[in-house]
C-alpha cells in the first residue's frame, strides 16, 4: 500500500485525537474510492454520450428490447 499526507486544521485534528475509536486511514481511504468511482462514472458516461453522439444509427433501446420480448412469445 502506498503513503499519502492529508493536511487538516489543527481543530479538526484536536477533534479527531480526540475520537480514538475511529479509524481514520480507512475514513480516508473509503471516501478517496468513493470520489474517484464517482469520477470513472462521469467519464463513462461523458463517453457513451460522446459515442451516441457520433454514430449515424437509429437505435433506440426499448425498440429492441420490445423487439426480442415479442419474438420470445
Amino acid at each position: 500500500m502506498s503513503n499519502i499526507t492529508v493536511r487538516v486544521p489543527e481543530e479538526l485534528k484536536s477533534r479527531m485525537e480526540r475520537c480514538k475509536t475511529v479509524n481514520w486511514s480507512e475514513i480516508a481511504r473509503k471516501a478517496f474510492e468513493d470520489a474517484a468511482h464517482q469520477e470513472e462514472i462521469k467519464f463513462a458516461a461523458q463517453a457513451i454520450k460522446k459515442m451516441r453522439s457520433e454514430s449515424k444509427a437509429d437505435w433506440n433501446g426499448a425498440k429492441e428490447i420490445r423487439k426480442w420480448r415479442d419474438a420470445a412469445k
